[in-house]
């Protein structure tokens, strides 16, 4: 596991193109494939983003054992999603206790996890009753995307948006302001 923490990154800025790693980016999902809207959006922004590093969505079956019992439901997604976390990925897990974070600061932390950490940078989005203790424990970092809770195919498309944007601050593009 990384030794970067959160706090590393929270009050960097990115004024001008960085030297950054293309680590790949994996986001892990729990919930059933996305709509047609929400597949046109996330199949272009993720061609955007294969032009800086390898990306990859990664879904993962809702309540894999059609419990009515969320605590079973969220410990049975969790199970599912460790299957498909490396001892090598750096995770952010998104919940919506967690962090608040800017544009930029997401950035930094692409950036620092990419050179210092990881050859995968894999981010978590959980489902309806959040993420199990297995998930929560292995995160590097726990953020959220918004105030509101998203619906996760909602928070599919703005993580990812959030992640091109990144790499074009990273870039110094014309994309952010």
């Amino acid at each position: 596991m990384s030794s970067l923490r959160a706090s590393s990154w929270w009050s960097v800025s990115c004024a001008s193109a960085r030297s950054v790693r293309p680590a790949k980016i994996k986001v892990l999902t729990v919930g059933k494939s996305p709509d047609p809207g929400v597949q046109m959006l996330l199949d272009g922004y993720s061609r955007k983003i294969q032009r800086y590093c390898g990306f990859q969505v990664v879904q993962v079956r809702p309540n894999p054992k059609n419990s009515s019992d969320p605590k079973v439901q969220i410990e049975a997604e969790s199970e599912n999603a460790m299957r498909n976390i490396s001892t090598s990925d750096w995770v952010a897990v998104l919940d919506e206790n967690g962090r608040d974070v800017t544009s930029l600061e997401l950035a930094d932390l692409i950036a620092d996890a990419a050179n210092n950490c990881s050859s995968s940078l894999l981010f978590c989005i959980g489902g309806p009753y959040g993420h199990g203790s297995r998930v929560k424990t292995r995160a590097n970092v726990t953020l959220r995307l918004s105030s509101l809770v998203l619906n996760h195919q909602v928070a599919l498309i703005v993580l990812v948006e959030q992640i091109y944007r990144s790499w074009t601050i990273l870039r110094g593009e014309h994309y952010h302001h």
